[in-house]
């Protein structure tokens, strides 16, 4: 069975594998034992907080495999970001350029920088590794953050946003970084793109063009990839856009990927998903569903077919090992939707 659990300082050699298998561009996750186990430290600190408001949490799970115990993926949660450290972007907007006189009407597009996202939350670092990206495991990573949230919205913003991997190639070098290079910085993008994932952003406040940039005076190549995603990336991007997820013209300073935002009350899975009570038998099954514990430090879920739901008294039967997995017991509630 899999599932998906906080992350602990035990899973360190498993999330530092899977550092070094993300590659070039995956900020969110840089090859530094350091960093990697601040993180791990930051999450677990999360998990155990008393709070009412988000601030500066991080929510790090893993996905296991509980028959092997290897750890076959990752994704997180940002409860609220640029509160420490600014988080920038730029926005995508449109400038006039008009004379009666000359009879000449011109709309260039402009690229602003800006910190219009800090606040919100932000769902990150979904990663599935290779042998296992197959079956319902990427869906069910990626949609089983929004039932943490539902269950905890005291902890998160009404905005969620989701910063997607902008086109790279395989050595890791961005198209619009280049032109950035050119004309503002003297470092490659592997370099800033480390940087920032070390959490080392005074250089953007630094050396960032201040004014709009006009898009129209950047290298053709730089253009084409304005708002586009890496090509790994187009799967999780679909799987957010059937959530509801919108990109609304924000995009990443380095290599220009789309930001994609929703409300929270507005995403598919939570509006989808139900509290039922839990009803223990042998020899259910059904069509597969994810569940969740509604836990929070102790939060499991997992996905199965040996459950099946019932509309008419709101109850999950499920069979007794899913709820072992799940920590689970006669009568208690969880959250669950359809896969």
């Amino acid at each position: 069975m899999q599932i998906l659990r906080p992350i602990t300082s035990n899973d360190f050699a498993a999330f530092k594998q899977i550092a070094i298998e993300s590659g070039h561009g995956f900020t969110s996750l840089p090859v530094d034992d350091q960093l990697l186990q601040e993180k791990i430290s930051r999450s677990e600190r999360s998990f155990t907080k008393q709070l009412a408001q988000p601030f500066d949490e991080g929510y790090v799970f893993v996905l296991e495999d509980s028959d092997s115990g290897e750890i076959m993926g990752t994704t997180a949660i940002e409860a609220a970001v640029g509160m420490q450290v600014p988080l920038y972007h730029y926005h995508m907007g449109k400038t006039v350029h008009h004379s009666r006189t000359l009879d000449v009407y011109n709309t260039v597009e402009i690229l602003s920088m800006c910190n219009d996202y800090t606040g919100c939350s932000e769902i990150c670092t979904l990663f599935l590794r290779e042998p296992f990206r197959k079956g319902l495991a990427g869906r069910f990573l990626s949609r089983s953050r929004f039932v943490f949230m539902a269950d905890h919205t005291e902890r998160f913003s009404e905005t969620v946003i989701a910063e997607m991997r902008g086109v790279s190639d395989s050595q890791g070098n961005s198209p619009f970084w280049k032109w950035l290079q050119e004309h503002f910085f003297s470092i490659e993008f592997p370099q800033a793109d480390h940087l920032v994932g070390l959490g080392d952003k005074v250089f953007i406040s630094e050396l960032m063009p201040k004014y709009p940039i006009y898009a129209n005076l950047l290298s053709k190549d730089a253009q084409a990839v304005i708002g586009q995603v890496h090509e790994k990336t187009k799967p999780a991007l679909k799987l957010l856009e059937k959530e509801g997820f919108e990109h609304r013209g924000y995009i990443d300073l380095f290599d220009a990927g789309p930001t994609v935002e929703a409300k929270l009350k507005n995403i598919r899975t939570v509006q989808r998903s139900v509290v039922a009570t839990v009803n223990i038998a042998n020899d259910v099954s059904g069509k597969a569903r994810a569940i969740s514990n509604q836990g929070l430090a102790n939060f499991r879920a997992t996905f199965t077919d040996k459950c099946s739901y019932d509309s008419t008294t709101n109850t999950l039967n499920m069979q007794p090992c899913v709820a072992q997995a799940l920590e689970l017991s006669n009568g208690d509630s969880v959250r669950t939707f359809s896969l």
